[in-house]
Order: structure tokens, then C-alpha cells, then sequence
């Protein structure tokens, strides 16, 4: 039962409960402490070490564009356009540098099938209106001189760039509790609870807590959450990567863009991504595999040898690390955001592949959803009500 004298978790009835501490979680935590608001993320392991800790970083809604996600290009590109600001205000608030590379991307061929599939993709991304550019194999490896000498052509995207993820999440998780957020770390939330048509709190392992707005931003969980309404419950599933990162020499790395090529079922693109610390990233996996995390042979096999045959020189290079994260997933691909029928819950989940992009424009949009009730125009096409069923 609820005991306020008795709860070490205990806070006012007006306090908005963030249920998840990944880069959505904490980005959205960050912009309402602003405000002066009440805020208490609760995350069930250490802040920012599930998907986030996992992504490769990149802020690339143009070499990523896809046929049927047309309509998550905008908000793609206005976050993108946000993400140089958002960094140069973490970097003033916590002193820690994300990273951020603006070097852009190259999507690049090794064969005549590969070129006659990027040179159509390149007509699509220029339909779409992208500021992208054509390079011959010979103009490709001018920037990128240890490519493969089997590049037949490449896409030149100068505005897709990156941040470190992991860096990103220790800055945002500085940025909410100097803000005045409170972080509740190794808190599970056991259940949602409700009163009526609305949420009333949370139930945690050894109390429960009241709370008068509460956001789902727990990524791959957010659908499993016990207690949620079934109305209110996003269609999100978990999306395995597994991912290698291996160590160049900081001052004489092999690639400093960030490059795409051709994949196979399980890696539908491989990505290789330069780290200022000299790793790089190579990914990812793609796998329907529930919540197993597990690194596989055929996977870590598989990213080896797309990466190889884009940049062989990566053959001598140490492997320092392996991993696998869980990206959420929701029914279209796209983000699941706004509020809900149930009233005082929010949901800020679903962001699939794009969570670190997304990140600021999240933050800024559900912060002033949850704050004052205004729906941005940019978020309003990915309530969670385009997946209702007719009668509902």
C-alpha cells in the first residue's frame, strides 16, 4: 500500500514520472527540468545503456531514406537540422563533447549491380528533393583513398553526420540532473497504475509513488509494461543488432566519412562509422529474434565480411569490442508519440533505428505536449491513434 512516510521515492502529486532512461527518456527529462518542472526518470538498469549505448550514432535521414517511410522524412530532417545546437548546448551545460562529425556520408558500389541499384537510389533520394551528389569510383576513393578499389560509384551525402552515442547519453543524463531531475537508476517499474480514466502513479518494487503525468519511453518495453490500458498500449517489438567496433590509429584513421554499402539478408546495409577516439563501428544486423541479445558467429561473420569487402583494410586492425542492442520497432517503422486515451500518459517510443537522430526534436516537441498541451505539427502524424482498428 502507499506510504509516503515510508517511501524514499515519494514525490508530489504534481511530478511527471519518465518510465525509461535511453536518449529519449533523458533528452525529454532534460527539457522539462528546464522548465522548472518536477521530473523523475525511473530506468530498470543504468541510464543509457540499452539501445542507446548500442547505436552506431549516425544522423543520416538522407543515405537512410526508404520507399514507404516518406512521411518520416521531415521530421527526420528537422531533427537533423537541430542536432549541431542541441550538442553545442550539452557541451555548455556538462562540459562533455558528443562528438559531433560533420564530415557526411558516401554510399558506395563494388559492382555493376550494386551501381545500377545506387544510381536509381540516387534519382529517388533526388526526387525527394535531398541535397545528395553523384561521385564516380575514382572521385569516391579521392575522399575516401583506402576504399576498395572495386568501388564502381558512390551517393555524397555532405549533410548526414554523427555523434557518439554513448557520449551523447552521459552528457544528457549530466544535463537532466544538473537541470534539477531526479534519476532513479536500478528502479524497475513493477506497474502502471490507474484511477478511473487517468494515471495516479507507479508501482515500484517496495512502494508505490503518485504521480500526475506519466511518460513510456522504455523503447523495446514499452508494450510490457504491467497495468497499461489496452488502448494506451504501443505496438513496439524488440529488433536485434549485433554490432563490432575494431581500433584504427587515432591520428591516421582509415576513413573519417562515415560509409555505406552493399549488404545481404541479415545486414541489409553494412555501415562503418569513425569514432574521434578511433574506433570504428561496424554494423548492424538486422534480426527478429525477441530480446535474445546474444552475438552470433554468423553475425559477427557476416559484418566482417561486408566491411572487409568495402574497406579491406580494416584486416589487420584489432577487434576491441562486440555488442548487440535492441532496436524498438513500432508496426510502420516510425515514432510513437503524443498522448494517449488515457489521460495524463504520454508515449515517446518506437524509434526503431532512428532514436539518437530523433532525439531533439522529441525532447523539444513532447516537452511542450506534456508542459502545456500543444501538439507540434512535426509529431502530430505519429500518434499512437494511426493504429487503431475502425471501431475503436
Amino acid at each position: 500500500m502507499y506510504s509516503p512516510s515510508a517511501s524514499p521515492f515519494h514525490g508530489p502529486e504534481r511530478m511527471i514520472a519518465i518510465i525509461g532512461g535511453g536518449v529519449c527518456g533523458l533528452a525529454i527529462g532534460w527539457r522539462l527540468a528546464e522548465r522548472g518542472l518536477d521530473v523523475t526518470i525511473f530506468e530498470r538498469k543504468k541510464a543509457g545503456m540499452e539501445s542507446t549505448w548500442a547505436a552506431a550514432g549516425m544522423l543520416a535521414p538522407q543515405a537512410e531514406a526508404e520507399h514507404a517511410e516518406e512521411a518520416l522524412l521531415p521530421l527526420a530532417l528537422e531533427s537533423r537540422k537541430m542536432w549541431k545546437c542541441f550538442a553545442e548546448d550539452l557541451y555548455k551545460i556538462t562540459g562533455i563533447d558528443v562528438d559531433y562529425r560533420g564530415h557526411g556520408t558516401l554510399v558506395v558500389a563494388l559492382d555493376r549491380d550494386d551501381l545500377e541499384h545506387l544510381q536509381h537510389r540516387f534519382q529517388y533520394l533526388k526526387t525527394l528533393g535531398l541535397n545528395v551528389e553523384w561521385l564516380n569510383g575514382y572521385e569516391a576513393r579521392k575522399r575516401e583513398p583506402h576504399l576498395a578499389a572495386s568501388v564502381t560509384g558512390a551517393i555524397f551525402s555532405s549533410l548526414d553526420h554523427q555523434v557518439d552515442s554513448r557520449k551523447v547519453a552521459e552528457a544528457l543524463k549530466k544535463a537532466f540532473i544538473k537541470s534539477g531531475g531526479v534519476l532513479k537508476e536500478n528502479t524497475e517499474v513493477i506497474k502502471i497504475l490507474t484511477n478511473g480514466e487517468g494515471v495516479s502513479g507507479l508501482e515500484l518494487a517496495d512502494t508505490e509513488i503518485e504521480a500526475e503525468k506519466v511518460v513510456i519511453a522504455a523503447g523495446a518495453w514499452s508494450r510490457n509494461l504491467y497495468g497499461l490500458p489496452e488502448h494506451s498500449r504501443p505496438p513496439v517489438r524488440p529488433l536485434k543488432g549485433q554490432m563490432i567496433a575494431v581500433q584504427m590509429q587515432i591520428n591516421k584513421p582509415l576513413i573519417e566519412h562515415v560509409i555505406w554499402g552493399p549488404g545481404n539478408g541479415i545486414v541489409p546495409s553494412i555501415y562503418l562509422v569513425p569514432k574521434g577516439d578511433g574506433r570504428l563501428l561496424i554494423g548492424a544486423t538486422v534480426e527478429e529474434m525477441g530480446f535474445d541479445k546474444k552475438l552470433t558467429v554468423g553475425g559477427m561473420l557476416e559484418l566482417l565480411r561486408l566491411a572487409w569487402d568495402v574497406l579491406p583494410g580494416i584486416y589487420d586492425l584489432p577487434v576491441v569490442e562486440s555488442w548487440a542492442g535492441l532496436r524498438p520497432a513500432s508496426r510502420d517503422d516510425a515514432p510513437i508519440l503524443g498522448s494517449t486515451k488515457t489521460e495524463g500518459l504520454f508515449l515517446a517510443t518506437g524509434h526503431h533505428r532512428n532514436g539518437i537522430l530523433l532525439a531533439p526534436l522529441t525532447a523539444n516537441a513532447m516537452a511542450e505536449h506534456i508542459n502545456t498541451g500543444t501538439l507540434a505539427n512535426s509529431i502530430k502524424p505519429f500518434h499512437l491513434d494511426r493504429f487503431a482498428k475502425p471501431d475503436q
